[in-house]
C-alpha cells in the first residue's frame, strides 16, 4: 500500500499574527494576550507525531514556495502586493482578523505550496493521502482580502492546480473547521466541477456566511452544501451528517480527488467553538470520507490544516486524523477521550436532526459524475 504524506516545515511556526484577543479592538482595556492563531497547536501536534514514531511511518513531502502564476489563480495581485508590501515592513492587517507580521508572505507562500507539494504527491502516485501541517491556515481567505487568520487560500489554490495541472476533472472539498469555510465557498460558488461541503457550527465566524440555502448559483447551483450544526453538537451530530450528507454527495459527485479542509476547533474544549467534537469523532470522520474516497478516486485525499485552538487537544485530534489517514494506530491513547466521552451532549438531538434532515434533501441537487 502507498503510504501517508506528511509535509510540516520549522518556518511555519514562524508566522507571528502578534498579540491580542484575536479580533480587531481600539479599546485600551483589553489586556494583551497570544494570538488565537499561535504556533504551539501544529507545533505540538507534530511533536506527538514524533515522540509516538507515528511520523516514521509517513512519507515526508517537503514544501516549496507557491510561485505567482499559482497565487494567482485565485488572489488579485493587488491583494498579493499588499500582503507582501506588509510583510517587508512591520506588518498589519490584511483583512478581517487577518494579520501580517514580518515575513509572514514568505511563510505564507510557502504553506499554499506545501498543500500544492502534498497534492502533486498524491495526484502522481507517490502517496495514496496526504496530510499537510502547515500555517498560516487559508480557507477564510477571499480573492482580493484576507480574513478569519488566513492569508491565501491554500485549499483553493490546491484544487484549481489539480485541475489545471494534474488532470483532476471533478474535485471535492470537505470542511470540517468549526467556522464556515467562505473563501473556499466563493471560489467555486458558479462552479460545477468542484462540490463544497462544508460543516461548521451556526452563526458564529464569519457570522453571515454559511446558511443551508446558499447552494451554488448559475452553472454551479447543487454543488455547494452548508450544513449550519446548531453549537453543542457532538458525535451523534457531526456522524449523522456524514452519513447522510457528506458521503451521499461525494459518492454522487463521484471526483477525482478530495480535499479535506481539516480545522480542529470543533473539538470539545476549543476557545474559540462550542461543539462537543472529540478525538474519536475526528477519526470516525476521517473514516467515513476514506470510505467514500476508496469507491470514487482510489482513496485521494489531501488534508490541509486549518483552525484548531486547544493546545491541550489539538494535538490529539490531529493524530487520530493522521492515524487514520495512514492504517496505522500508534501507541497513544488519548488521555482526555473517556472523561469526555461520558459528558452529555454526544447524542443527536431533535434540533440538530433538523438541521440534517434539511441538508440531506440538497444532494439529490449535486451534480451526478460518470460511474
Amino acid at each position: 500500500m502507498l503510504p501517508t504524506g506528511l509535509v510540516a516545515h520549522e518556518r511555519y511556526f514562524w508566522h507571528d499574527p502578534g498579540r491580542g484577543a484575536g479580533f480587531s479592538t481600539s479599546s485600551i482595556y483589553v489586556q494583551p494576550d497570544r494570538h488565537p492563531e499561535d504556533p504551539d497547536t501544529k507545533r505540538r501536534l507534530l511533536a506527538l507525531l514524533e515522540v509516538s514514531g507515528q511520523v516514521d511511518h509517513l512519507l515526508r513531502i517537503p514544501p516549496r514556495p507557491a510561485t505567482m502564476d499559482e497565487i494567482l489563480c485565485f488572489h488579485t495581485p493587488r491583494y498579493i502586493e499588499h500582503v507582501r508590501a506588509l510583510s517587508a515592513g512591520v506588518g498589519g492587517e490584511a483583512g478581517d482578523s487577518a494579520t501580517v507580521g514580518h515575513g509572514s508572505y514568505e511563510i505564507a507562500l510557502l504553506s499554499a505550496g506545501g498543500c500544492l507539494a502534498a497534492g502533486e504527491a498524491v495526484l502522481s502516485g507517490r502517496a495514496r493521502n496526504a496530510y499537510a501541517l502547515v500555517r498560516p491556515p487559508g480557507h477564510h481567505a477571499e480573492a482580493d482580502s484576507g480574513r478569519g487568520y488566513c492569508l491565501f487560500g491554500n485549499a483553493v489554490i490546491l484544487v484549481k492546480q489539480a485541475r489545471q495541472k494534474h488532470g483532476a476533472a471533478r474535485v471535492a472539498v470537505v470542511d470540517w473547521d468549526v467556522h464556515h469555510g467562505n473563501g473556499t465557498e466563493s471560489a467555486f460558488i458558479d462552479d460545477p466541477s468542484v462540490l463544497t461541503i462544508s460543516v461548521h457550527q451556526d452563526h458564529n465566524y464569519p457570522v453571515d456566511a454559511g446558511s443551508l440555502d446558499v447552494n451554488g448559483t448559475g452553472a454551479g447551483r447543487g454543488a455547494n452544501i452548508n450544513i449550519p450544526l446548531p453549537a453543542g453538537s457532538g458525535q451523534g451530530a457531526y456522524l449523522a451528517t456524514f452519513e447522510r450528507v457528506v458521503v451521499p454527495a461525494l459518492l454522487r459527485f463521484r471526483p477525482d480527488l478530495i480535499v479535506i479542509a481539516s480545522g480542529l476547533d470543533a473539538a470539545i474544549i476549543d476557545p474559540i467553538g462550542r461543539m462537543l467534537c472529540t478525538s474519536e469523532t475526528y477519526r470516525l470522520m476521517t473514516r467515513l470520507v476514506m470510505q467514500a474516497a476508496d469507491e470514487v478516486c482510489g482513496g485521494r485525499i489531501v488534508a490541509t490544516h486549518e483552525g484548531g485552538y486547544s493546545n491541550a487537544y489539538v494535538p490529539f485530534c490531529g493524530l487520530a486524523v493522521i492515524e487514520e489517514l495512514s492504517g496505522r494506530r500508534s501507541p497513544v491513547i488519548d488521555p482526555y477521550l473517556a472523561e469526555f466521552e461520558m459528558m452529555a451532549g454526544h447524542a443527536l438531538l431533535p434540533h440538530q436532526e433538523a438541521v440534517i434532515r434539511a441538508a440531506a434533501e440538497l444532494v439529490a441537487r449535486v451534480p451526478p459524475g460518470a460511474g
